[in-house]
C-alpha cells in the first residue's frame, strides 16, 4: 500500500453517507446512483491521465471497472479517483492508481495467470489483478483489513480471489508455484519464501527499503531458481510488518 510515488514523464511527482432521495429526482433513479454517475466519469478520467504512462490496455480497462471508491471510507469517495494514495485506517493507505497499473502492468499478465498478493489493504489491488489475471491469492496480516476487504470484493461479484490472514513474509505454500507475486508493503530483503513460491520465468514486483528512507519499485523475473531485475522506481510504501521486521 503505497503513501507517495514519484512518477515519470507527464505525471510528474504525485502524492501518492451517501444521498437519499429528494425532489427533482426521475423516478427509478436515485440521488444515489446520479452520484455514482458522476464518479463513474471521474474514474474515464483518470484512465485517461493513466494511460499517458500505462500502455497495457487489459490493465486500464480494469482500473476503468473496478470502482475505486468502494474501496475508501465513505468521507473520502468524492476523492477515490484523485491519482493519489488515500487513508483507509491501521496506518495504511490503498495505492496510487499509477502505482495499481504500473505494478499490474509489470507482471505482464495474459488473463490466465495465478497470482499471489502480499498485502490485500484495501483490496482495491487485488480486484485490479482479478480483472487482469485467471485467479488471485492475496494475504493480509491485519484481521480487520483482511475482513473488510473480502467483504467488499465479494458484494463486487469477484470469485477468483481467495484470502487468508497471516504474515505474508511467508507467502501462501499450499498454492505454490505462482505465476507471479506482487508485495505492497516495503521489506528490507525479498523474503526468499516469495522467491521460492514464483515459478520458473514468473516475475516478482515488490517495493524495497534501503537505508532510512529510499525505496524502490523493483520488478524481477526468475531465471535459472534466481531473480533478474527489470525496472526500478523510485517509490513510498508502508513498511512490511511482523517477520519482516526482524530482519537485519
Amino acid at each position: 500500500m503505497c503513501k507517495m510515488s514519484k512518477t515519470i514523464g507527464c505525471l510528474g511527482l504525485l502524492c501518492i453517507g451517501w444521498l437519499s432521495r429528494g425532489g427533482g429526482v426521475p423516478v427509478g433513479k436515485t440521488a444515489e446512483n446520479k452520484q455514482i454517475d458522476g464518479l463513474e466519469k471521474e474514474r474515464h478520467a483518470l484512465v485517461k491521465t493513466l494511460s499517458k504512462e500505462i500502455s497495457d490496455q487489459r490493465v486500464l480497462d480494469a482500473v476503468s471497472k473496478v470502482p475505486r471508491h468502494r474501496f475508501v471510507p465513505p468521507a473520502l469517495r468524492l476523492r477515490a479517483y484523485e491519482n493519489r494514495p488515500l487513508p483507509i485506517g491501521n496506518k495504511q493507505t490503498i495505492s496510487q492508481p499509477f502505482i495499481v497499473a504500473y505494478m499490474t502492468q509489470s507482471l505482464r499478465l495474459t488473463g490466465k495467470e495465478k497470482v499471489l498478493e502480499i498485502g490485500t489493504g484495501s483490496g482495491y489491488q487485488a480486484a485490479v489483478l482479478a480483472e487482469t489475471a485467471g485467479s488471485v491469492f492475496t494475504v493480509e496480516i491485519i484481521p480487520s483489513l483482511a475482513k473488510r476487504a473480502e467483504e467488499t470484493l465479494t458484494k463486487l461479484g469477484y470469485t477468483n480471489i481467495k484470502y487468508k490472514i497471516g504474515d505474508g513474509f511467508d507467502g501462501w505454500s499450499e498454492h505454490a508455484p505462482y505465476d507471479a507475486v506482487m508485495v505492497t508493503a516495503s521489506p528490507k530483503k525479498i523474503p526468499q519464501a516469495l522467491v521460492r513460491q514464483l515459478r520458473e520465468g514468473g516475475r516478482l514486483s515488490i517495493p524495497l527499503t534501503s537505508g532510512r528512507w529510499n525505496q524502490s519499485l523493483k520488478t524481477y523475473v526468475k531465471k535459472e531458481g534466481r531473480l533478474m531485475e527489470l525496472a526500478s522506481l523510485p517509490v513510498a510504501f508502508v513498511p512490511m510488518t511482523g517477520k519482516a521486521e526482524k530482519t537485519p
